[in-house]
């Protein structure tokens, strides 16, 4: 049986004149109400999926949630973007949500929380019990820094070029719970490393485990945690698709095994994470099988190589290639943002953005680009991918 999933995506609100971050997510949930919710800062919402057997399935889902939330944003003078940063920002602590929780990571984590001003996307795949789940970690973890690399986002960050393609990669880490997962035997001993972290008063509940992957607290899923928020619903369901064929290798080669099929050995994870991070899709990264520094594409190409038994029979590696051949020509979302930002300005950046998730592609002069985040959006110009996604529809 196929392994459904699902996707958690957060998205930053922006004003859309000024381009920076705008505190409005309450208002905004009050008028759209379910898949939506806060976050612990009130220029973000998140939006849950529903389950899915299929890429199809969850592209569409995905693609139409977002038209919602733009339809609902642009009436209040807001525009959407699904990106790690934004360009434009401003750190402060005036704009938490009011919510007990979030008030407590306001005043234990300060300026972490204070900067907390970024937005990932996070994918759900199912698994057959919870003990499964904290095994398959272990051999699913050396793959996770390629995705990182697929979604990176955010260059920007207060208004500067960070150097790296993913700088809230850089931000997140600053939570104690957060980078690699390591490894454990059963899902008693990681649920007893997670009871050890609350007693200790470093974390306050189980939700702030951070880790890159993690077993779902409540459902019988394995989370992707470490990716970047996507202005491309296509980068999404791609990295959805990849990480759905390493848990069902994984759940595979684990099947009849008592023992671990881990070496234990993940200290060079972190490293591995911080060179997605710094370079995205455009230079090197630690490739899981050899550990050396390889070109982006060679390391996704032999990934995807490696995973298409799984991809085959889930029926997703015809979607999966071709997403995958149009994400390493057209570059990172990092990449493709810069190129916007170094022919114009910020804002036109925070625009491109936004046109992304709203479905529309390429770029156009911001002038002509302006009036198109405050209004309806216009016809798409996002090519069918031979996949079975429609071109992206507009939220008008």
């Amino acid at each position: 049986m196929t392994a459904r999933l699902g996707a958690e995506e957060e998205f930053h609100l922006v004003d859309v004149e000024s381009g920076r971050l705008a505190p409005h997510a309450t208002e905004l949930i009050a008028g759209l109400g379910r898949p939506f919710t806060s976050e612990l800062q009130q220029s973000m919402v998140e939006s849950n999926s529903g389950v899915h057997a299929t890429l199809d399935g969850l592209y569409r889902d995905l693609a139409s949630t977002r038209r919602r939330l733009d339809r609902t944003a642009t009436a209040l003078g807001l525009a959407v973007v699904a990106a790690g940063t934004v360009p434009l920002a401003d750190v402060g602590a005036a704009d938490v949500t009011a919510d007990r929780r979030y008030r407590h990571m306001r005043q234990e984590y300060r300026r972490v929380a204070d900067e907390q001003l970024i937005c990932s996307a996070q994918i759900h795949v199912d698994v057959p019990d919870r003990d499964t789940a904290v095994r398959a970690m272990c051999l699913v973890s050396p793959w996770l820094p390629p995705l990182l690399a697929l979604s990176a986002s955010s260059p920007f960050w207060l208004g500067s070029d960070t150097g790296y393609a993913s700088w809230r990669t850089m931000l997140w880490q600053r939570w104690p719970t957060a980078g690699p997962a390591g490894c454990h035997a059963d899902a008693a001993e990681y649920d007893a490393a997670v009871a050890d972290l609350i007693r200790s008063g470093v974390i306050s509940d189980a939700g702030m485990m951070y880790q890159d992957i993690r077993p779902s607290a409540h459902l019988s899923t394995l989370e992707l945690r470490i990716c970047d928020a996507c202005p491309r619903v296509e980068t999404v369901v791609l990295v959805a698709g990849l990480f759905r064929a390493l848990v069902r290798d994984a759940v595979a080669r684990l099947e009849g095994v008592e023992g671990p099929l881990c070496d234990g050995r993940h200290d060079w994870l972190r490293a591995a994470t911080w060179r997605a991070a710094r370079s995205g899709l455009e230079g090197d990264l630690v490739d899981p099988v050899t550990r050396e520094a390889l070109p982006a594409p060679v390391v996704l190409t032999g990934m995807l190589a490696r995973l298409r038994p799984a991809l085959e029979a889930a029926g997703d590696w015809d979607t999966v290639h071709a997403l995958l051949e149009e994400a390493l020509a057209g570059g990172s979302a990092a990449h493709r943002l810069r190129r916007v930002v170094r022919a114009e300005d910020l804002l036109a950046g925070t625009d491109f953005l936004a046109a992304e998730t709203r479905g529309e592609r390429g770029t156009r002069p911001a002038s002509a680009r302006r009036p198109r985040v405050a209004g309806p959006a216009g016809p798409a110009t996002a090519r069918s991918l031979g996949t079975g996604f429609p071109a992206s529809t507009p939220s008008g």
